[in-house]
């Protein structure tokens, strides 16, 4: 587990995904996804087979509150190119429908993806691409930790009846120092 004081990344176990199935079927999160349609627990199931076979590329993680060791959220670092050393970012608090909230879990689970991605994998960038709606991650990700808007995806969204752009941030390593 990679601890910091109030918050833990653990590997994911087979007893977490109800709960993965459950807050990604959150309405209002499976429209930043991008699979958005409503996930079954035997498609969480062929998610987490699909982890074990690529373990070498996908380092997935649940969060989880170290006073109470309760899952509160999923975060990883997927997709791994280690030619340019980048990584997709993926985050989100599942508990109380927080998906990022102001608690300060959220930004603790944030710095230690980030620090063991940078620190013990040796990434040099990871990313994320965002959906131009989902404006709180843009804020979190921009204000509290820097990363910067590499490009624009045009109409690379379908969301109540109207195309939106998706963005593409990023992170890079020397931005951290």
């Amino acid at each position: 587990m990679i601890k910091g004081n109030n918050i833990g990344l653990r590997a994911v176990e087979k007893e977490d995904l109800i709960l993965f199935r459950d807050w990604r079927n959150i309405e209002e999160f499976r429209k930043n996804f991008r699979e958005v349609r409503e996930l079954s627990l035997a498609d969480q199931e062929k998610w987490f087979e699909s982890l074990q076979q690529t373990k070498h590329i996908n380092f997935m993680f649940t969060i989880v509150d170290l006073k109470n060791n309760e899952p509160i959220g999923a975060a990883g670092l997927l997709y791994i190119n280690w030619i340019i050393r980048s990584a997709d970012f993926s985050f989100y608090i599942g508990k109380d429908q927080l998906y990022i909230g102001n608690d300060g879990k959220a930004e603790e689970a944030t710095k230690l993806l980030i620090d063991y991605g940078f620190n013990n994998l040796n990434l040099n960038k990871v990313w994320m691409e965002l959906y131009e709606f989902d404006n709180q991650k843009i804020k979190f990700f921009t204000e509290k930790f820097n990363f910067k808007k590499d490009g624009v995806l045009r109409q690379n969204c379908f969301e109540k009846g109207k195309y939106w752009d998706s963005y593409l941030f990023s992170l890079l390593q020397n931005q951290t120092e």
